[in-house]
């Protein structure tokens, strides 16, 4: 069964527009202090180390959520929500289009150097469920070796965009390349437009211990709504996570995983 989220098409197709057209200026702020090397070695292949195939939301009694934003990097609205989470001392997961990584490399370095997660968003941005399995390998292995490329470290989740995604491409992506599907419990549809107090209320809302938040770095008005919704968020005593936090696993990459059997531990070399 093919899991379609509610946003039409035509309008998910606004992200893909933007991932083709994106000459959009330079970078205003201040890039991060100190950046992990371009690597020399090859990417590696992530190991079996869990046998999570897809998720909308995390199961614990710990008060924690995913901020996650997705279609970046953006040139100017990046570094701008990259200055906000930092004002607020709170990380989160960017699941970037490997076209967009490749265009804006310093922004993707400082993101991870501030200590957030990357996500895979594909390449192009293409409705996943419509696609030949070997073309949606295609589109997430050119988007790992891009982010391997940029800052050593490979990510371990991937969101499909507009949540398209059937359970068996989800299943063949897990078993291909350890990599599983996370789609989201919040949705404030800012993709919409509907006003930055709106985007915010709604992120609040949502928001609940495992909970994964959607939002976008593409659009000025969700980087002026997340000050609102951060305030809200924190004084519900719940904490703003990357993924890899809200699930329990290790720093994401292979920096920071060592595979132990079916399990993974810190690493420690």
């Amino acid at each position: 069964m093919t899991i379609i989220h509610r946003r039409t098409l035509l309008s998910g197709l606004g992200a893909l527009g933007f991932a083709a057209s994106a000459q959009l200026g330079t970078v205003t702020s201040a890039v991060a202090q100190t950046v992990p090397a371009v690597p020399t070695t090859p990417m590696p292949r992530l190991r079996r180390t869990h046998e999570l195939v897809s998720l909308t939301s995390v199961h614990t009694d710990r008060p924690r959520v995913a901020l996650t934003f997705d279609d970046g990097p953006h040139p100017q609205n990046t570094p701008h929500l990259l200055d906000i989470l930092a004002r607020y001392r709170v990380k989160a997961t960017f699941y970037v289009i490997g076209q967009n990584a490749r265009r804006y490399p310093e922004i993707v370095r400082r993101i991870v150097a501030e200590g957030h997660e990357l996500g895979n968003h594909t390449w192009t941005h293409p409705v996943l469920s419509r696609q030949s399995d070997s073309t949606i390998l295609t589109e997430i292995d050119r988007t790992q070796q891009m982010i391997w490329d940029t800052v050593g470290a490979v990510p371990v989740t991937m969101r499909p965009p507009y949540g398209s995604f059937t359970h068996r491409q989800m299943q063949m992506l897990f078993d291909q390349r350890n990599l599983s599907s996370v789609v989201w419990s919040v949705d404030p549809e800012d993709w919409r437009r509907p006003g930055v107090s709106v985007v915010a209320q709604r992120m609040i809302q949502g928001a609940r211990p495992g909970a994964v938040i959607l939002a976008h770095d593409i659009h000025g008005p969700t980087i002026r709504a997340v000050p609102a919704a951060l305030d809200g968020i924190l004084a519900r005593g719940l904490q703003p996570v990357t993924m890899s936090e809200l699930l329990a696993w290790p720093h994401w990459g292979p920096r920071g995983l060592r595979y132990v059997g079916r399990a993974t531990t810190p690493y420690q070399g």
